[in-house]
């Protein structure tokens, strides 16, 4: 990493003008979040554009879109309004912490504010466990239910876990995950909210009550009602559903060399085992369903050479280069943003082949 950039990697902006949604390299550095636009799986210089952090103000986690529980929120000193796209929760909020650590770098003492994680929590008095409940039914700023599968099978009206701890915080009940955690495991004690399927039944046999809530995206829970269960057809999902349910061991955002075209795109590939397989999503889209994937079973994966454009790669492509060749000897070649993000997937990827 250079010096001075406390963060860097991929980040989907929304447009000013026309609100749609691209993949940039975004670099953190003091007092600016620098974004790139990325050509043949490399940033293109000079920066896309700047983002002034003096005076800035963050939201995360940022609701506003539906279909994208993902995203930070950024409003500078004149009003402009930055909405940004991680990969997962983990990455939204590593990229939250490093930009507010950035924005009060003047100000040691919020910056101390930040590494102090509150272990108790008591629910203010003038809030009760009812009026949390009647907030989570309002159809325009409520939880919106909606169909979401596990290990093969979609339950109709549910919402993930890690969803409702980011409601819990954005509607200031909570003040922090842990907190949020606690509060939803009270919901579920006092018959509110009810687990479903077996992951987030499996955690309400831990002890702490922090622990019987999951802040998970693969956790589903419901109100009291209890869920209707149906099987996927092939109508809603075009991938087999058993593709799709097993537990997702790694995430993030990759560059990606087509098929036909050879062009470089970047993807959110989501790697999952039993059984295993590397799925991977177009990030501008809105809807959460792969554009490809293929199963790891017999397949082989290698790093390409660092000098050079190694021989299949398309355009003037180099470093950080990996490459996937499944059983009927299809070849995928995928570029990581650094030579350890590539060996952490090479060896991912190797544990399931």
């Amino acid at each position: 990493m250079e010096d001075g950039v406390l963060k860097e990697g991929f980040l989907v902006k929304r447009g000013h003008i026309v609100h749609n949604w691209k993949v940039r390299w975004f670099i953190l550095r003091q007092n600016t979040l620098l974004y790139y636009k990325l050509e043949g799986g490399r940033k293109v210089i000079p920066p896309k554009g700047r983002i002034l952090l003096d005076g800035c103000t963050i939201t995360c986690p940022c609701l506003e879109y539906e279909n994208r529980p993902l995203l930070i929120k950024l409003k500078t000193q004149t009003s402009t309004e930055y909405f940004l796209e991680a990969c997962s929760r983990e990455e939204r909020d590593a990229w939250a912490f490093e930009i507010t650590g950035a924005i009060h770098a003047g100000q040691p003492g919020k910056v101390q504010q930040l590494h102090i994680l509150k272990n108790s929590f008591k629910l203010p008095p003038h809030i009760s466990l009812h009026h949390i409940v009647d907030k989570m039914h309002n159809s325009s700023s409520g939880i919106r239910p909606s169909p979401n599968m596990e290990q093969g099978s979609t339950y109709k009206k549910t919402f993930i876990g890690s969803s409702l701890v980011d409601w819990l915080i954005s509607n200031n009940f909570a003040a922090s995950r842990l907190e949020a955690m606690t509060l939803a495991s009270m919901l579920m004690e006092e018959n509110f909210l009810r687990p479903v399927g077996t992951r987030s039944t499996g955690a309400i046999r831990s002890g702490d009550l922090a622990e019987q809530f999951l802040d998970d995206s693969m956790a589903l829970y419901t109100f009291a009602e209890s869920p209707k269960r149906k099987m996927s057809s092939k109508e809603e999902i075009s991938l087999s559903a058993v593709e799709l349910s097993g537990t997702v061991v790694k995430q993030g955002y990759l560059a990606k060399q087509g098929h036909k075209r050879k062009n470089w795109k970047v993807r959110r590939f989501v790697l999952r085992k039993d059984p295993a397989f590397l799925h991977y999503y177009d990030p501008s889209k809105e809807e959460n369903r792969p554009v490809g994937g293929f199963s790891l079973r017999g397949s082989l994966v290698s790093a390409l050479e660092d000098n050079g454009v190694p021989t299949g790669v398309k355009g003037n492509v180099q470093g950080n280069l990996f490459k996937v060749i499944t059983k009927d000897d299809t070849h995928y070649y995928i570029q990581a943003s650094s030579k350890a993000e590539r060996s952490e997937w090479i060896e991912a990827i190797k544990k399931l082949t």
